[in-house]
């Protein structure tokens, strides 16, 4: 292959997908409408964390770059709950000790950045803002947000990977509207924004850069209605992310000064306040960013345009696989270009009709996993049910693969993990309305119950 690409957003996806399609023989060139992040890092400039599952990793070895990546991230192997009298509780993800990776997200798409530039035939233009699309040339036009100076990129195929707002899906999605051979009820650009929103904290190093908390755990202060949750650096710090509503008693908005925040987190959280000397000041640096979910179709237009990433699938972060997917994205794409031999309608006609439905499945498990986050992994009657799982599937691992198992540690794909999942959810709440199963439930007798109960 020898096409020329243009993509839109050089975030995770953005250049993750110029890696993989410089390696297929494409020339590549990505536009990004903010400056290089890389600079930013250099400054000290701070970054959200995200956490890499064996779908992120197999689509970085499907680009090669798995052993440059691995450096970077710390390994996670469970959840550890905090109550608000300073109790710890752990809870592994895994029976087989597998974990998820923590990373700083700045520091990953500037190793992706560098990797992609290394590659002959890929180049980087910020300050770009795309202003116009020709979806039938098809070509980007951008503006400089500095020098105001006008580009426009021709290409054999354009990708919007540029988030959740994306300008690119907007005006494919406008483009679309034109034609009226396609049915208007098959176009639709839906944003959910939830009633929750975000603040990124800080819990520093220690004097001598080890970790004031287990670095191998998610840590996670739920509190029904909002929680605080931490994944460590490799600093030796932590970056926190507090999870709350926008309005009402307990509420961003109830927040506004230094001493109704200190007196939230005395009563919330009181065995963070002597891990985090810089609360105050890390709280009232930035407003509270909003969590959005995109659902839109189509994803593709003729084998000439593509969205890919958040720009085709934001979700909310609570089940950690939104770069994820948008990897996963980029590892079926590569598939594709090799099984049609560059033929671009069949591969983008294919990579939308196999993509959309799990965008819209992981948007779906991840308001789910808020909920198990944030109200059920300190309930008693929660980690009662895992324990079950736990040991049977101990006993049966081929054929009871808890959902979070397989979102995180397999490939089946997110909308049978969903399926799936809901159907476990009926056969466990069977089980635990037997009548003295808390008592029963390592019996010889009760064991075979919950066996043929699960299918097994």
């Amino acid at each position: 292959m020898a096409d020329k690409i243009c993509i839109a957003g050089a975030g995770l996806v953005g250049s993750l997908l110029a890696i993989v399609l410089a390696k297929r023989g494409c020339k590549v060139a990505v536009y990004e409408k903010r400056g290089d992040i890389r600079k930013s890092i250099v400054s000290g400039g701070r970054s959200i964390n995200l956490v890499i599952s064996d779908r992120g990793w197999k689509a970085l070895r499907t680009a090669g770059i798995e052993k440059e990546i691995k450096p970077i991230t710390i390994p996670v192997y469970g959840r550890m709950t905090h109550d608000v009298e300073g109790k710890e509780k752990y809870l592994p993800y895994s029976i087989n000790n597998k974990a998820i990776y923590s990373v700083s997200r700045g520091e990953l798409n500037a190793k992706l950045m560098e990797i992609a530039e290394e590659l002959p035939d890929v180049s980087f233009h910020f300050d770009e803002k795309c202003i116009s699309a020709n979806f039938d040339q098809p070509e980007m036009t951008f503006e400089n947000t500095g020098t105001k100076n006008i580009t426009t990129c021709k290409a054999d195929v354009i990708f919007g990977s540029d988030g959740a707002n994306s300008v690119f899906r907007k005006k494919m999605l406008a483009h679309l509207q034109n034609f009226s051979s396609i049915n208007k009820e098959e176009i639709y650009n839906n944003e959910f924004f939830i009633d929750h929103g975000y603040k990124e904290l800080i819990i520093p190093p220690n004097e001598d850069n080890t970790w004031k908390l287990d670095k191998s755990a998610l840590h996670i202060w739920p509190r029904k209605q909002f929680m605080l949750m931490a994944l460590a650096n490799l600093d030796g710090g932590f970056t926190c992310t507090l999870f709350f509503p926008f309005k009402g008693p307990r509420s961003f908005e109830s927040i506004d000064n230094k001493e109704s925040l200190l007196t939230f987190f005395k009563e919330e959280f009181p065995d963070t306040l002597p891990i985090m000397p810089t609360l105050v000041e890390d709280y009232f640096l930035k407003p509270a960013s909003k969590l959005v979910i995109v659902k839109c179709a189509p994803w593709t237009y003729k084998g000439k345009a593509a969205l890919i990433g958040d720009a085709a699938h934001a979700i909310v972060p609570f089940y950690g696989e939104g770069m994820n997917c948008g990897f996963e994205d980029c590892a079926v794409l590569d598939k594709l270009i090799e099984k049609h031999s560059g033929n671009w309608e069949e591969i983008l006609d294919n990579f939308g009709e196999m993509r959309k439905p799990n965008g819209d499945a992981i948007a779906d498990l991840s308001l789910r996993n808020f909920i198990e986050m944030r109200d059920l992994v300190s309930d008693p009657k929660f980690l009662f049910r895992k324990k079950i799982e736990a040991s049977i599937q101990a006993k049966y691992p081929e054929k009871w693969i808890p959902l979070y198992s397989q979102v995180k540690f397999s490939e089946i794909p997110y909308a049978d993990a969903l399926k799936e999942g809901k159907a476990q959810d009926k056969i466990m709440e069977g089980i635990l309305s037997i009548q003295g199963i808390e008592e029963s439930w390592e019996t010889d007798e009760m064991q075979k119950e919950i066996a043929v109960r699960m299918g097994l």
